[in-house]
């Protein structure tokens, strides 16, 4: 996705500009995107960057007045709608539409960057004091890679940048892919390739004449987990208020913004209290090919009673067609961090860019508003891998257990979320802005205040969509959630049932069931389930769509080879799946993107 790239060291300049180059042209991945670079070699700083044209990090490098402060800056920043005003009754001249505002207030702010909300990672350099800061967002979700070596510390938005000139560091790290394994990401800040790491969230690197001089955090989670509980009257007034105050700055900037609609409760609390004018908010949805899902059915619901546009973004034919493409270009452009099961994602976020390039989502509500735990480490099928690996994946289940212990919000937005979601955040902005009202710094702040007693349930984001549209209020969700009357409980329990008999004909059929349902398979059993909540279908599509594909790839000599593979079972799995009477969706994800990495991260030069 865009972002920075460069390095800090003391190494000549030609020397050094060339590797910037290099790198830089590893993140050109779109004709929409442009470049730059600034170099300060006196500081020892080479940085370039890309950005999608006319977002709100277009236009680096910015300047103080005198030059001597320069702020390389990427992703966005929703500030205190004072903020700009402030720096102007100080003196600072400000572009009114930009980010200029952030070199200044990196001068008037000495606990900069601390006080910026958003996702977001830059470099701020200094002349006067002769240092350059590296810095990035408080929960790392704007990811920096990082490599140090002898002679220069290397950063980037995207890994595969660092693995363009330091090829020695092309090679996969087995703890991690012992976890990749187990939970789908990696944990702790490591990465698949031995030697590049991530950095933390609320990092501030200083370095000084080309080395680091400082590694420091400015926040800290127990800043927030020994804030005193609110009892549920106030702590409902007080998210009300912070909600409703700032979600209008996740709406602001020159860039059109498109509402990605589904039919659960965080994008319907979004529109609740947006409120925008008729006709004026586009809104879309992500469905499939056998009929309208729950998602479009409730998500058209909620724009008609919002009377604004509403469009449905399908994954069918023209995705299959060329899935490969598809398949192979998540797998490289986040670095291995998604499976080829999120493929369909960039496929959609393609079409939503065409939309509007800024997408606003309810993402990470759940998570934040309800604790809900998105992933957690699973053993894989016995004799598919190697007893190497399957060493580290039990090493990797004892990992994610130990990350469980502290504060469950803060495993949430520290953990949980730049580790596992940020893979699907990666993919997807490749093509559009990303915005979510969720992670702001003031919400997630108060949610860190709420009584357990309304943690589980779904009463204050259903009290809140009624404060804000009680017209949105009366339409229940794609689970069933907000129905009321005497029906409420059967209407519920039906969809619930339809929910997890899809998920059993998809991913989770097991694999005596799956043995009925090949005999049975005349009577098309799977499409009386199948896309009532979900538009993507890898159990039949593997089966019935690319067969050819899968056959090619995961028996092909190469992947066979691989020392973590047990050959025997890769074949079974590759046979029972394509045949019918086995469901090994899983077991074709992970190995096949493991493959997919090897050949575009590992292996291609």
């Amino acid at each position: 996705m865009p972002g920075i790239v460069g390095l800090v060291t003391s190494m000549p300049r030609d020397r050094a500009e060339a590797q910037l180059l290099r790198m830089l042209e590893r993140l050109r991945h779109e004709p929409f995107y442009a470049t730059g670079t600034w170099i300060d070699e006196a500081l020892g700083v080479y940085v370039g960057w890309t950005v999608r044209k006319g977002s709100f990090a277009d236009g680096m490098p910015l300047r103080n007045e005198r030059g001597d402060v320069v702020l390389v800056f990427s992703g966005e920043e929703f500030p205190e709608p004072d903020t700009a005003r402030r720096l102007t009754e100080r003196g600072h001249a400000l572009d009114p539409t930009g980010p200029s505002y952030l070199a200044h207030l990196s001068e008037e702010d000495p606990s900069f960057p601390a006080g910026l909300n958003g996702r977001f990672h830059g470099l701020l350099t200094d002349r006067t004091r002769g240092t350059a800061t590296l810095f990035n967002d408080r929960y790392g979700m704007h990811r920096v890679y990082y490599h140090a070596s002898p002679d220069a510390v290397y950063f980037a938005a995207e890994a595969k940048a660092i693995l363009a000139v330091r090829p020695e560091l092309r090679r996969l790290d087995p703890q991690a892919l012992g976890e990749f394994v187990a939970c789908g990401c990696v944990l702790e800040n490591r990465t698949l390739f031995e030697g590049i790491h991530v950095l933390p969230g609320a990092s501030s690197w200083t370095f000084r004449r080309g080395t680091v001089e400082a590694k420091r955090s400015y926040f800290e989670p127990r800043e927030w987990e020994e804030q005193p509980l609110l009892d549920e009257g106030p702590y409902y007034r007080q998210l009300r208020e912070t909600f409703a105050r700032n979600l209008p700055r996740y709406f602001d900037g020159p860039e059109p913004v498109g509402v990605s609609l589904t039919g659960g409760l965080d994008t319907r609390m979004i529109m609740a209290w947006r409120r925008p004018p008729p006709g004026s908010q586009p809104c879309y949805t992500f469905g499939g090919t056998f009929r309208d899902c729950r998602d479009v059915v409730v998500a058209r619901r909620v724009a008609r009673a919002c009377r604004q546009p509403h469009e449905v973004i399908s994954v069918g034919h023209q995705f299959l067609s060329r899935f490969p493409y598809y398949a192979e270009r998540a797998v490289y452009l986040t670095d291995g961090c998604v499976d080829v099961s999120r493929s369909p994602d960039l496929y959609i976020n393609e079409k939503a860019r065409e939309i509007a390039p800024v997408r606003m989502t309810g993402n990470y509500g759940g998570e934040v508003l309800r604790r809900v735990r998105a992933f957690k480490a699973v053993e894989p099928l016995p004799r598919l891998f190697g007893p190497d690996l399957m060493r580290d994946v039990r090493r990797a289940g004892e990992t994610y257990d130990s990350l469980l212990r502290g504060h469950p919000l803060s495993f949430a937005v520290f953990k949980q979320a730049p580790w596992h979601h940020y893979g699907l955040l990666a993919l997807e902005e490749t093509q559009v802005a990303l915005r979510s009202p969720y992670l702001d710094n003031d919400l997630v702040r108060t949610v860190f205040r709420a009584p357990a007693s309304v943690l589980t349930n779904n009463d204050v984001c259903l009290r809140l969509i009624a404060e804000g549209d009680p017209v949105l209020r009366q339409i229940r969700t794609d689970r069933g959630i907000g129905a009321t009357g005497v029906s409420a409980a059967a209407s519920r329990a039906l969809l619930e049932f339809l929910f997890k008999a899809e998920y059993a004909y998809d991913y989770g059929m097991p694999q005596w069931v799956a043995r009925i349902d090949h005999v049975l398979s005349g009577l098309h059993l799977e499409r009386l389930f199948l896309g009532r909540h979900k538009f993507h279908h890898f159990r039949i599509w593997y089966r019935d769509v690319l067969p050819r594909y899968v056959r090619d790839m995961l028996l092909d000599p190469r992947t066979l080879s691989r020392p973590y593979i047990e050959r025997k079972g890769l074949e079974a799995v590759v046979d029972g799946h394509l045949k019918g009477g086995r469901n090994y969706t899983t077991e074709i994800h992970t190995v096949l993107t493991l493959e997919l990495l090897h050949r575009l991260l590992l292996e291609s030069r």
